[in-house]
């Protein structure tokens, strides 16, 4: 009976850590959206909002807690929860980008993009993707689907770096508003954070299944 209502509370720590994930990649998307469309409302509502995620990590935090103090959890049951643990610190600091993001938005606001945009709204896509596959692989334990998105991560660093260059370049030529420019690296810089943070949790994510970070690629 013990070990049934455990794994019920395990079963439903996957569910709402699913469910953080979703909420986070809603936050990507929504932040990006507001960037691109200048929505000074939607990125003021964001950056204040911060909170509900952070409110939201520290109950499944305590669910992990509940889990390892009172029901002892043998070998393979440790690794999970130990990881949720460790993921929940990266699905926080993708929140708090989020909000960083938004607030460069309301900095930015009231003055025409650099074209490198284009570059940072394919960034936060690829992103987001790999936040809600590293999730989706702790809930279903799957080693491959964490290994690909600890792979995906190069896709994110290249643009990244297409994104520097670019404006490096478009700076060196003096034909843009330099300011805007560094303003909108900064946030293709929380976009890669946000990337590296996905790759973490994957990493995680093949801790909990194999206990051995030498697995990683």
């Amino acid at each position: 009976m013990a070990r049934l209502n455990y794994d019920m509370q395990l079963k439903e720590l996957k569910v709402q850590m699913m469910l953080l994930g979703t909420t986070i990649e809603d936050v990507i998307r929504n932040t990006i959206a507001a960037l691109v469309n200048q929505d000074t409302e939607k990125a003021a509502a964001i950056a204040a909002g911060d909170g509900k995620v952070n409110e939201q990590v520290r109950i499944l935090e305590q669910q992990c807690y509940t889990l390892l103090l009172r029901q002892q959890p043998i070998a393979g049951d440790l690794r999970t929860v130990s990881a949720a643990l460790k993921m929940l610190t990266d699905m926080e600091r993708i929140g708090d980008n989020g909000a960083d993001i938004s607030e460069f938005t309301l900095l930015m606001s009231g003055k025409p993009y650099p074209p490198e945009i284009k570059l940072v709204e394919e960034m936060s896509k690829e992103t987001s993707v790999m936040v809600m596959e590293a999730v989706d692989a702790f809930a279903a334990k799957d080693a491959e689907r964490a290994q690909a998105v600890i792979d995906h991560d190069d896709v994110v660093d290249d643009i990244f770096l297409k994104i520097k260059d670019s404006i490096a370049e478009s700076i060196k030529c003096g034909g843009s508003d330099a300011l805007q420019e560094l303003d909108l690296l900064m946030v293709a810089k929380y976009l890669e954070r946000i990337g590296d943070h996905a790759t973490n949790i994957a990493e995680w994510v093949l801790f909990s299944i194999s206990g051995d970070f030498e697995e990683v690629k």
